[in-house]
């Protein structure tokens, strides 16, 4: 960023740019969601929702994905964490309507 601009304006244009990458997730995150119901439908026992093997694998991925990449790996999964549990809450929510 320009050094001469105020911290204002450097807030400003930082927060322009979150608001650029946020309008490219919002639809990723809803493309996931729905490959998550597509997942739920196969799920016979409620006891399939969590898969900590799997929730390990992605989150050691991640991990390096970040480290690759210049990123706090420990933030990083953070986030991922709380949106896979997030979406375990949601597919335990819509497991439970079927009955």
């Amino acid at each position: 960023m320009n050094k001469n601009l105020t911290n204002k304006q450097k807030l400003n244009k930082a927060r322009v740019q979150i608001d650029k990458i946020d309008a490219k997730l919002l639809p990723l995150i809803v493309k996931r969601s729905k490959m998550v119901n597509i997942a739920l439908e196969s799920k016979i026992k409620k006891s399939q929702i969590i898969d900590q093997k799997r929730i390990k694998s992605i989150l050691t991925k991640v991990g390096k994905a970040a480290k690759s990449r210049s990123a706090d790996p420990n933030l990083i999964k953070s986030i991922w964490k709380s949106m896979i549990w997030n979406f375990i809450d949601y597919e335990k929510k819509e497991f439970k309507k079927r009955k």
